[in-house]
């Protein structure tokens, strides 16, 4: 049995539903250890015009899409720890839009972005590894809603399962130009 099985609906804010329930059933750790291939996969043709190519006015671009996955990835992966460590903190929100404003992603080549997801991925599959099953279901609050810290793992999963959707489809398909 995995350490950080499906969390259940309890274990996090209803939103993030739709992101957990992309997931496969199976070892957690090992899908986002796999799902670092597909998404580079996905990335690692983009031609450089690509990059910076935004689907309608005011959506991101590509490269500001990646930047979002690695910043909402530290937070789910920050809060994760800190619930795991039962430090008691009631951790704050995350306005995406603001931090998209601020990332200064848009302005920087996407295979560096590229890179420092990948990093980002390994040091959390290694974090999540390191979780047992107690651990796993430590609950904190952040946003001001009850998680347990197996939810991440599951959120950021299907996270990046769901961007990778966008990507395919609004940035990458072949009748875009």
């Amino acid at each position: 049995m995995s350490n950080l099985p499906r969390p259940d609906g309890s274990e996090y804010n209803e939103y993030y539903t739709t992101y957990t329930s992309l997931v496969p059933d199976g070892e957690i750790v090992e899908t986002l250890r796999d799902q670092l291939g597909d998404t580079l996969a996905l990335l690692g043709g983009v031609e450089a015009e690509r990059e910076t190519y935004r689907y309608a006015e005011g959506k991101w671009s590509l490269r500001e899409v990646v930047g979002h996955l690695i910043d909402t990835e530290r937070v789910f992966a920050f809060r994760a720890l800190s619930m795991a460590r039962q430090d008691g903190a009631e951790l704050p929100g995350m306005d995406q839009e603001d931090w998209g404003r601020r990332n200064n992603a848009h302005d920087r080549p996407l295979e560096h972005l590229i890179d420092e997801w990948v990093a980002l991925r390994r040091a959390n599959v290694h974090l999540f590894a390191s979780f047992d099953s107690a651990t796993g279901r430590r609950t904190g609050i952040a946003s001001g809603f009850l998680f347990s810290v197996r939810s991440f793992a599951w959120i950021i999963g299907g996270h990046e399962l769901w961007h990778r959707q966008l990507i395919g489809r609004d940035y990458l398909a072949e009748s875009v130009g």
